[in-house]
């Protein structure tokens, strides 16, 4: 009995030790780390160290490392929301009641409330940013490579030429 051509598998080549273990084709890494916390009573806050690696053409930085807050993940997400077409993750909750005074604990600020966030908020920026139409918006090239994000900024897509 003979296979039809429509049913046929298609030859696959062999894999080589060097197409096994050379770098990708294409790669983005972010990883979200060492949280930071700053300030005291009101004033305090927690950032967190935002790396990437890429050799995504689209990005005009290979590597880049910048420190964000929670609110600036925030800003990003309602940036995404408004202005893509691509359905946007969910962030790691607030935690309003650590939040409350009065507690015995460290509240927001207790290092697995911080842990538990810095994990959440790894994989939230991950989804995105491998997302291929999030990719071409400029709040997310601002938030993965920009020192200071610029909240005045133009939106729009990064043209690549």
């Amino acid at each position: 009995m003979t296979t039809p051509t429509a049913t046929a598998r298609i030859s696959s080549k062999k894999q080589t030790l060097e197409d096994a273990y050379s770098p990708p084709a294409n790669f983005l890494e972010i990883d979200v780390s060492d949280p930071q916390t700053h300030g005291v009573a009101k004033k305090r806050y927690t950032d967190y160290e935002v790396r990437m690696k890429t050799n995504l053409p689209v990005f005009k930085l290979k590597e880049s490392s910048v420190r964000r807050r929670y609110s600036d993940f925030e800003w990003l997400r309602n940036e995404l929301e408004r202005d893509s077409k691509i359905v946007v993750p969910p962030l790691p909750g607030k935690a309003l009641k650590r939040q409350l005074p009065f507690r015995g604990d460290d509240g927001i600020f207790e290092d697995e409330f911080i842990e538990d966030r810095r994990k959440g908020l790894e994989q939230f920026i991950n989804k995105v940013a491998g997302h291929p139409l999030a990719q071409n918006e400029k709040c997310l090239h601002m938030f993965l490579q920009e020192p200071v994000i610029d909240k005045n900024y133009v939106p729009g897509k990064i043209r690549t030429t």
